[in-house]
């Protein structure tokens, strides 16, 4: 099946990707059955972004994705991250010196059983080594055949610049959607000037937008957002108003509220690629018919109405995890 593409710089990928970071990290048990058919069949139906890193599941999610691309390396562009370097469960600990970057690359091949990453990201920007010491480093990589594209996670409109100056950035990966959308102020008009393609993550608002939670019980008990601000105790319910009036815009469209909100998303502009997360094949099918939603103004109007900028109730993450953030 052939999908619209777009374009992230001088890479073509598909017009959505796949994150596959639920398939063995924060979001309850995995079941790699399951995901490795969910890989399958998002390659059958044209999805080529494929984006992991090697801090999903330790190590995990990169030996999952390389397995469900076995014998179809040629169908996929593969996306990971590296960045940090503490294992789950120990201080965040973020390394850009250019050793580790070589390290953290060597790894990330070998799990992923293949000889060249497609699009290779910083996860996080250190703050103690140079920007252009860890992008000098990752241009070594390209220069080696060994990466073919770079990017960057989090980073900010600064940061972007000064990174894109030492070797051409190609994509900027950042949390984007309907109740996330700080990009808009700064760094995405930056991208734009520099030609450097958006990759919105949780674009579905972490699934909240999808109207499939209205509690944290319906979460695993392991499901990391129990924890985060925006699903606590007062925010969570504050919230749920958000996806009502979605849901109520998406059942005139006779369409799901996700789909709604994905398609927001990909409204944003030809040179952004949103990454949404699952492990089950019908949410994947119900994400790629996103694609083909053509919203009106005056639809994306009503949508942006629904969920006003700034009266999203609580931050996207903890104070821990926002220290980590580029600023």
């Amino acid at each position: 099946m052939n999908l619209p593409t777009r374009h992230l710089g001088d890479l073509t990928v598909s017009g959505q990707g796949l994150g596959c970071m639920g398939m063995s990290h924060a979001y309850g048990p995995a079941d790699d059955e399951t995901s490795v058919a969910t890989v399958h069949r998002a390659l059958d139906l044209g999805v080529s972004l494929l984006d992991t890193s090697d801090f999903y599941g330790a190590g995990h999610n990169e030996e999952l994705v390389g397995r469900a691309v076995a014998g179809r390396r040629d169908e996929a562009v593969i996306a990971t991250k590296f960045g940090f370097a503490n294992k789950l469960g120990e201080p965040t600990r973020i390394r850009g010196d250019a050793a580790y970057v070589r390290q953290a690359c060597e790894a990330s091949l070998r799990r992923l059983g293949t000889d060249h990453i497609d699009l290779y990201y910083q996860h996080r920007v250190d703050p103690d080594v140079p920007i252009e010491e860890t992008v000098g480093a990752m241009a070594e990589l390209v220069a080696e055949g060994k990466v073919r594209f770079l990017g960057l996670s989090e980073a900010s409109a600064h940061t972007v610049r000064r990174a894109h100056a030492v070797h051409p950035i190609s994509a900027l990966q950042s949390e984007w959607s309907l109740w996330t959308r700080e990009l808009e102020d700064e760094i995405a008009p930056v991208c734009r000037e520099l030609g450097v393609g958006l990759v919105p993550f949780s674009p579905l608002g972490r699934g909240f937008l999808t109207g499939r939670y209205t509690s944290v019980e319906d979460m695993p008990e392991s499901d990391m957002r129990r924890g985060q601000p925006r699903f606590a105790d007062g925010n969570l319910s504050r919230n749920l108003a958000i996806v009502a009036q979605l849901e109520k815009l998406a059942g005139e469209r006779g369409v799901t509220a996700g789909q709604l909100a994905l398609a927001w998303v990909q409204h944003r502009g030809e040179d952004v690629v949103p990454i949404p997360g699952t492990r089950r094949q019908k949410y994947l099918e119900e994400n790629v018919a996103a694609l083909a939603l053509a919203l009106s103004p005056a639809e994306l109007a009503a949508i942006e109405e629904a969920a006003p900028r700034g009266e999203v109730a609580g931050t996207r993450y903890d104070e821990g995890s926002l220290a980590f953030i580029d600023r």
